[in-house]
């Protein structure tokens, strides 16, 4: 009975204290810093989506205008980062850029995401024998 009560009143005293891991959530779009570095002033809407993919908030007041917004959650207490990068148009054709984008994420979750999150899919023990 003794043990039964350590146990509870140890996990009810550590719940409230963070030590509960929380993994970090990404959302939005994560532009590579290549496909950035590919934009160039007089490019057609159709280049941009094939280098950025399609923007993240469509707006229908400023369809001249493409915002790729993506945040991430940065600490256990559940504060994010946001960070937003637009496109500008004029004719459907890019005049210029700006903002911030997290630039390196994307490979970063990629070396990482297995050993975070596990493998998405099962192996398939009958491709291995090559039969």
């Amino acid at each position: 009975m003794r043990k039964l009560l350590l146990v509870a009143a140890v996990a009810l005293s550590t719940t409230g204290c963070g030590i509960i891991y929380k993994q970090p959530i990404y959302q939005g779009n994560l532009i590579r810093e290549q496909a950035v570095g590919q934009l160039q002033v007089g490019q057609s809407k159709q280049q941009v989506n094939a280098l950025l993919g399609t923007p993240s908030i469509p707006d229908p007041f400023h369809a001249q205008r493409w915002d790729y917004t993506a945040s991430q959650r940065v600490n256990r207490l559940g504060q994010t980062e946001v960070k937003n990068f637009t496109v500008y148009f004029e004719n459907d054709v890019v005049t210029r850029w700006d903002g911030e984008y997290f630039a390196n994420n994307d490979a970063d979750l990629a070396k990482t995401t297995v050993r975070q999150f596990g493998r998405n899919l099962a192996k398939d023990k009958k491709k291995r024998g090559g039969r």
